[in-house]
C-alpha cells in the first residue's frame, strides 16, 4: 500500500513537536521597535527611548523561557506577550494619531519626511497586528504546537488549508486534517498585510469578535495612513 505524502509527514504526536521558532517573532518585533525609535520627535508621546526600552524588558524574558523553540508556556508567558504586543500597537496608534492632528491642524511643510512617517507607521502596523493575530489565534503559538486539537480554543480565523481535505491530492496533502498543519508567524503576517492592503480579509476569515475587532481596527488605521496621510503628504511635496 503507497503511503500519501501526508501520511508521511505525520510521525509524532502533537505534544512532541519542536515547536515554532523563536527567532522570526523576536526579528519582527525588534523591527517594529526601530521603527518607532526612528519616528520623528513630534510623534512621539514621551522621550524618544522610554516606550522601546519597556519593550526591550519585556521581549528579554519572553526569549529567555523559550530561547529556540516555543515549547513551553505559562501564565506570566501569556501575560508578557500580550502586554508586549499591546505597548507596540498603543504606541503605533498614538503616533497615527498624532501625525493625523498635525496634518489637518498644524502647518506641515516638511513633506518628504511625513512621507517616511507615514510608511513607519504603516509597516508598524503590519507588524504589531500580525503578531497579534498569532498571539491570539487558538491559544497561542505553543499551544497549537503542543497540544491536541481537541484540547485547543475556539478559532479565531480560517485558513485555506483548514477546508482543503476534499481538493485534488496536491492540494488535499497539504491541508490541516491531512497533515496536522497549523499556521505559523508568517501566516498571520500575510493576513495583516493584506488587510492593510486591501481593507479586508481576503482568503483567510475573521471566525471570533475580537479577531474581526483587531482586522477592523487595522483596516481603519490602514484606510486613514493611505488616504488622509500620504496623500497630505503628496500635496505638500507639490
Amino acid at each position: 500500500m503507497v503511503k500519501s505524502r501526508a501520511d508521511a509527514r505525520i510521525r509524532h504526536p502533537r505534544h512532541e513537536r519542536r515547536g515554532e521558532a523563536r527567532l522570526p517573532a523576536a526579528v519582527a518585533t525588534l523591527i517594529a521597535i526601530a521603527l518607532y525609535v526612528a519616528l520623528p520627535q513630534q510623534l512621539l508621546v514621551a522621550p524618544r527611548y522610554v516606550l522601546p526600552v519597556l519593550e526591550l524588558l519585556l521581549l528579554v524574558p519572553l526569549i529567555a523561557i523559550n530561547p529556540k523553540r516555543l515549547t513551553r508556556q505559562t501564565k506570566t508567558f501569556r501575560v508578557l506577550s500580550l502586554a508586549l504586543v499591546l505597548l507596540i500597537a498603543g504606541g503605533n496608534l498614538t503616533a497615527l494619531g498624532i501625525l493625523v492632528h498635525e496634518l489637518v491642524h498644524a502647518e506641515v511643510k516638511d513633506g518628504p519626511s511625513l512621507l517616511v512617517a507615514a510608511l513607519q507607521v504603516w509597516l508598524t502596523n503590519i507588524i504589531v497586528f500580525g503578531l497579534a493575530y498569532w498571539e491570539l489565534d487558538r491559544g497561542g503559538p505553543v499551544a497549537r504546537t503542543q497540544s491536541s486539537r481537541s484540547e485547543l480554543p475556539l478559532a479565531d480565523f480560517r485558513f485555506s488549508q483548514d477546508e482543503n481535505d476534499d481538493a485534488v491530492e496536491e492540494v488535499a496533502d497539504g491541508a490541516s486534517k491531512a497533515c496536522d498543519w497549523v499556521p505559523t508567524l508568517v501566516d498571520y503576517l500575510y493576513i495583516s498585510v493584506t488587510n492593510s492592503t486591501a481593507f479586508s480579509p481576503t482568503d483567510t476569515m475573521p471566525l471570533s469578535t475580537r479577531a474581526k475587532i483587531l482586522m477592523s481596527i487595522e483596516s481603519v488605521a490602514a484606510l486613514v495612513t493611505s488616504l488622509l496621510v500620504i496623500a497630505r503628504a503628496v500635496s505638500i511635496l507639490h
